[in-house]
């Protein structure tokens, strides 16, 4: 073999894997060995919940119809899933509420946006220990979630049932402990990680337990003590990067749950009985 031939065999080999990894990836469009259009592949993350279970039931068959696949991974941390939307490495992601997602942007210097509101479960209080709100101890120990912006939503149900009192804030993210300006019975609240609350409860008093949690926890809402008046800043979307929001495999997800058919399959579904419903919703 001579050294043109050799070059051009390595050239080719080359021009292969380029096109190759040029049709690989989250929301590839990929042909058959005919050259016809294949179904559409969309890559959604999740974190534990019940967002994945909503999104099976009652978005996926749209989005079938409409000629697109879905693939889903599953994360524990709401940075990584975050920077692996804002990366490419897959396309939305289906956890979060507005206020975070701001957060994160923030933190990490990346351009996330909201797509659509999606129903939501509430945070709520629960008993560990303790089980009532009337025979609340001096000093007892409750645990809310450390991320800013959900501990301010857990210190606003602790406000709520007249435990606490503290100063409002203009950016929930900018939220800790020292915002308490009344704390009668001496309340030992302690910030732990989200997922940690759930396992924990049964070694504290009361948890403040962000809805997600409840749910994949396998908690019942019917023995909460007390549920948020969710503000509507807390309700989740679907997230996506910005300059994917108008895209059309963006825009049919956004179709697909602000459709008369994921309505009727929410209304139909009791265990999504008392979630925050979007403003769209009717």
């Amino acid at each position: 073999m001579n050294v043109t031939r050799t070059a051009l065999i390595g050239a080719t080999f080359t021009a292969l894997l380029l096109a190759t990894t040029a049709c690989s990836g989250a929301n590839a469009e990929t042909t058959d060995a005919s050259g016809a259009e294949k179904t559409e592949i969309i890559t959604i993350g999740f974190n534990p919940g019940p967002y994945q279970e909503m999104f099976e039931g009652g978005i996926l068959p749209i989005l079938e119809d409409e000629g697109y696949a879905v693939d889903t991974q599953d994360f524990t941390d709401g940075i990584v899933i975050n920077v692996a939307v804002a990366n490419g490495e897959i396309d939305a992601n289906i956890m979060q509420h507005p206020v975070y997602l701001d957060f994160v942007n923030t933190q990490e210097g990346i351009d996330n946006a909201a797509l659509v509101q999606i129903p939501t479960p509430r945070m709520a209080l629960f008993g560990g220990k303790s089980t009532s709100l009337d025979d609340v101890k001096e000093g007892a120990t409750i645990t809310v979630p450390n991320s800013p912006s959900n501990l301010y939503r857990g210190l606003l149900v602790l406000r709520d049932v007249g435990w606490i009192d503290f100063d409002d804030v203009d950016d929930p993210n900018t939220a800790d402990l020292s915002i308490i300006t009344s704390n009668p019975k001496n309340l030992n609240i302690t910030p732990i990680e989200n997922a940690q609350q759930v396992p924990a409860l049964q070694d504290v008093d009361y948890a403040t337990i962000q809805g997600n949690f409840i749910v994949s926890g396998g908690l019942d809402y019917g023995d909460a003590l007390a549920v948020e008046d969710q503000p509507v800043e807390f309700s989740n979307v679907v997230t996506v990067r910005a300059g994917d929001l108008e895209s059309d495999w963006a825009q049919a997800i956004k179709d697909a749950y602000e459709s008369p058919e994921f309505i009727e399959y929410i209304e139909s579904n009791p265990q999504y009985d008392g979630y925050q419903l979007p403003s769209w919703f009717n």
